[in-house]
């Protein structure tokens, strides 16, 4: 039974309810409507802190939807699922890959700056500087990048590179 059918919530049960409509009155082909229908169960189960069927559903989101920006957001959200299972290369991949459909995606910029920053610290925890370095300058480039498409956000990242002089002037607002 599909996760749409199940769903015992009420905002889940609105969700599913109002995307059907949408699905049956939008004008796109039965292919791209079905990836939608996947990519809506995996939010779902995302949501429910179901990883695996969510990643499953993405999957198959992904070998449906044709459209790059929509496939863009599907990779985000796989990128999401492996981040928060602390497997942080496999989330890179799946953020770079959203990247490069839609370039134009702050938030996926903004993750790999947090999972750059984030091994930066425990490179420096380990005393090794140069690793950390090197870490801290890649996610200051991603900050950078997302900063400039959405300079209302991210204000800690604002403010740890100007803290860190890795932005030497107030180039945002």
């Amino acid at each position: 039974m599909p996760r749409s059918q199940r769903n015992d919530n009420f905002i889940d049960k609105t969700f599913t309810v109002m995307a059907d409509m949408i699905l049956k009155v939008l004008p796109t082909n039965k292919k791209a409507k079905e990836a939608f229908a996947y990519y809506r169960d995996g939010m779902s189960a995302q949501a429910d802190g179901e990883y695996a069927e969510a990643l499953e559903n993405y999957q198959e989101a992904l070998t449906l939807e044709e459209d790059p920006y929509d496939r863009s957001f599907v990779l985000y959200n796989m990128g999401l699922i492996h981040a928060s299972n602390g497997e942080h290369e496999e989330a890179l991949e799946y953020y770079q890959q959203a990247i490069e459909l839609n370039p134009r995606m702050p938030q996926a910029l903004n993750n790999i700056a947090v999972i750059y920053h984030y091994q930066g610290e425990k490179a420096k925890e380990a005393g090794d500087e140069d690793t950390a370095e090197e870490e801290f300058k890649q996610a200051a480039e991603y900050w950078i990048r997302a900063i400039r498409l959405a300079p209302n956000n991210y204000i800690e990242a604002q403010n740890w590179l100007k803290v860190t002089g890795r932005s030497k002037i107030d180039i945002y607002f």
